[in-house]
């Protein structure tokens, strides 16, 4: 799964909460000023990466997600796991608790969790 650029997954953010659009569509959802020409041609670099796929309609085309928000998260923390905190989980909230956007509160629950499963 290639790595998308900041604007591709602002595009991916849209289709994955609307489920299906068209370019349009996708232009009104985006903040600032985008240019259709430029968000049609971003949409099918994401369907030559295998990201999307379109139904055709006559000239126009409905686009859709081909991978899960999820799917693509998990590829996301894993290059992000591998790259910045060496495979370490404990590094990454450490990371987290450190620039104090993770409470304690937070950390308590999330050791529930572990600890319920």
């Amino acid at each position: 799964m290639d790595k998308l650029t900041a604007k591709e997954e602002d595009i991916m953010m849209v289709l994955w909460e609307l489920e299906r659009a068209f370019v349009k569509d996708i232009v009104s959802k985006l903040s600032g000023k985008n240019h259709y020409n430029t968000i049609s041609t971003i949409v099918r670099n994401l369907e030559d990466k295998g990201y999307v796929a379109h139904q055709a309609f006559g000239k126009t085309h409905q686009y859709f997600p081909v991978i899960t928000k999820e799917q693509y998260s998990k590829t996301f923390l894993a290059t992000a796991m591998d790259g910045y905190f060496e495979n370490s989980y404990k590094d990454l909230v450490s990371f987290f608790a450190k620039e104090e956007k993770i409470s304690a509160k937070e950390l308590r629950e999330i050791l529930n969790l572990i600890e319920n499963k």
